[in-house]
């Protein structure tokens, strides 16, 4: 197991912050390490019938529009519920209110750079309403896919968030 000697912040802003650790590893060698400590994050999958309800938006650092499920963090590095953040998250990109939450399971982003875990929820029993984007979101567009074509959009390399295509896996291994 790898031991922390010390740490310290470099960087830190309104959704992360970065550490570099000075650690030992088991055979006593020292080194460094960098993490991206963020929040845990809250991905929601809306699935009415055989649709799912997907965001597009343009992520900055790949350059490019993406499609992916509903996700997020609280503003300020705030550790909200996990379960308040998935209904926030909701209707704040899409408008869309559930009448059934339920939990899927965790998932650990990128493991080897950032200590950020999120949870997945199913959202069902959709109702529709305006929804309530933040500044940074003012470019996402919303829309419902079938399956087939949202599996089709995997395959392709459309869709290529990882939490995304994660997400889908727990969807279907609890049987929906």
């Amino acid at each position: 197991m790898i031991e922390r000697i010390s740490s310290r912040e470099v960087y830190r802003n309104n959704w992360m912050s970065v550490r570099e650790d000075d650690i030992r590893r088991p055979d006593g060698s020292t080194g460094i390490y960098g993490v991206v400590d963020k929040p845990e994050f809250a991905l929601v999958i809306p699935l009415d019938g055989d649709r799912l309800h997907l965001v597009g938006q343009f992520r900055y650092p790949l350059g490019e529009r993406t499609w992916e499920f509903v996700q997020g963090t609280a503003p300020d590095l705030a550790d909200l519920d996990p379960a308040e953040l998935a209904v926030r998250e909701l209707r704040e990109e899409t408008g869309l209110e559930a009448g059934s939450m339920v939990e899927l399971g965790r998932l650990s982003l990128a493991p080897g750079l950032t200590s950020q875990r999120g949870r997945v929820y199913l959202a069902t029993d959709l109702r529709e309403g305006p929804p309530q984007r933040e500044l940074e979101e003012q470019d996402m567009r919303t829309g419902w896919f079938p399956r087939e074509e949202f599996e089709k959009l995997i395959i392709s390399g459309e869709i290529t968030d990882a939490p995304t295509i994660a997400a889908y896996g727990l969807l279907r291994l609890h049987g929906h």
